[in-house]
């Protein structure tokens, strides 16, 4: 009861701030009072997702959302009672030596991951997240969930205000493109990884288009850092899938010109950069990794026992491999969900969304608008992102479980898609679609 109480009043005091703050006020198409019913959504996308874990699913040790939160007690009691450790721990200063593996590391259960090869663990970054929530929470779960479903929603927003103006008449279609994706509402509002990428991934995208646009700004860079150090210390591959057509559509808008043509070298470039920084050693080598984190995926699914397993290519570090792995990705990445649907109302909820994604696509074609009147670069952006993450979450994530919610980040960029092909002025919306 406690924890429930401390929750709400958590809740309360969130609500308040999106009233007030101005971040939130004043977004076309997008009420303050629609912000705050979503967040309260959020929150409860984020209880049930406990529910599934606790009453479900009820095994602690291997539950995401308990895992990181039960090591990160470790972490804060060190801060209460030996805070130089703590905070040594906490900022990863000197932390790595045998006295902390000793005294705090061996008492958690995940800060070495036993099937992965640890190339890169992002366990620690949770650990330490959960670690610093625990010194506004006392400890009660609950209050986790209100702060990560509160930092998912900034990043939904972010994105919404840096995508609206690029897709006028289409204000509020995009709030559903952005907000209302069912996978995306339940895995980003839980005490997992997803809720600082979409917060990283609002925040960056929203600085990259207000700079592109309006000139670089003290107040955007800061909040464009932010966004790309949340992005890299949960999953900097999402990152790498922003920057080529990010650069692609920056150059095409800051000079003009052919936006076939910039995105063809912009992404040229980036294979031969990827080629390139292969001969260098593993640390660089793209494929090299991936090809580890398939690896590592598979270990996982043997490890757990996963029922959603699919068999695909074992990747070699070749780019002659990826080339033949590419349907096969593009299958897992977009085909893998309707394999599943019969496998909970987790599987069930991944497949039916999995639907709207063709369904979507012929909504925009029946009312497409005319060629001369679409956002080429806009629509190349978007295009170039999907495809980028789609590959490498195909090539390297064997369970369909797993990739419904590495995907996510995707899903906000399919409707866009939909939203730069499609004829606002052809298109039926019901009333509360209709942008006043």
């Amino acid at each position: 009861m406690p924890g429930a109480l401390l929750a709400i009043a958590y809740c309360a005091l969130f609500l308040f701030g999106i009233r007030r703050w101005a971040f939130f006020r004043d977004v076309p198409g997008l009420p303050v009072r629609w912000i705050g019913g979503f967040f309260l959504l959020k929150v409860l996308a984020g209880t049930a997702l406990w529910a599934v874990y606790t009453y479900i699913h009820p095994d602690r040790a291997t539950a995401d959302i308990y895992k990181f939160f039960d090591d990160s007690a470790v972490m804060t009691n060190a801060l209460f009672t030996i805070p130089a450790d703590g905070l040594r721990m906490l900022f990863a200063i000197g932390n790595d030596t045998p006295y902390f593996t000793e005294h705090y590391y061996s008492a958690m259960n995940n800060w070495v991951r036993q099937y992965e090869s640890n190339l890169y663990n992002d366990a620690h970054t949770m650990i330490r997240f959960n670690a610093v929530l625990r010194l506004f929470s006392s400890g009660h779960y609950h209050v986790h969930t209100v702060f990560a479903s509160f930092i998912s929603l900034t990043g939904l927003v972010a994105l919404y205000k840096g995508l609206v103006p690029l897709v006028r008449g289409m204000e509020r279609p995009l709030v559903v493109g952005v907000f209302l994706w069912p996978s995306l509402l339940f895995w980003s509002s839980g005490v997992l990884k997803e809720c600082l990428l979409i917060g990283g991934l609002g925040l960056f995208v929203h600085a990259a288009f207000s700079m592109i646009h309006g000139g670089v700004q003290r107040r955007a860079v800061l909040q464009g850092v932010l966004g790309l150090v949340m992005m890299l210390l949960v999953k900097y591959y999402v990152l790498l899938c922003l920057i080529p057509p990010l650069v692609a559509y920056a150059w095409q808008v800051r000079r003009g010109g052919s936006a076939w043509t910039k995105f063809a070298v912009v992404h040229g470039l980036a294979i031969l950069l990827v080629l390139g920084a292969a001969r260098l050693g593993p640390g660089t080598d793209i494929m090299y990794l991936l090809s580890v984190k398939q690896h590592d995926f598979i270990g996982l699914a043997h490890f757990t026992g996963s029922g959603s397993h699919v068999d695909t290519p074992l990747l070699k570090p070749d780019a002659l491999t990826f080339l033949k792995a590419i349907p096969s990705a593009f299958h897992m990445t977009f085909i893998s969900p309707f394999l599943t649907w019969h496998r909970g109302a987790l599987g069930l909820m991944g497949a039916v969304e999995n639907l709207l994604i063709p369904l979507g696509t012929l909504w925009a074609l029946r009312y497409r608008r005319k060629w001369a009147t679409v956002n080429v670069p806009l629509l190349l952006f978007a295009i170039s992102f999907v495809v980028l993450l789609a590959l490498i979450i195909g090539w390297s994530i064997p369970i369909v479980g797993a990739m419904l919610r590495y995907r996510i980040p995707l899903l906000p960029f399919v409707a866009l898609i939909w939203l730069l092909v499609a004829d606002p002025a052809r298109i039926p919306l019901p009333k509360f679609l209709r942008t006043p």
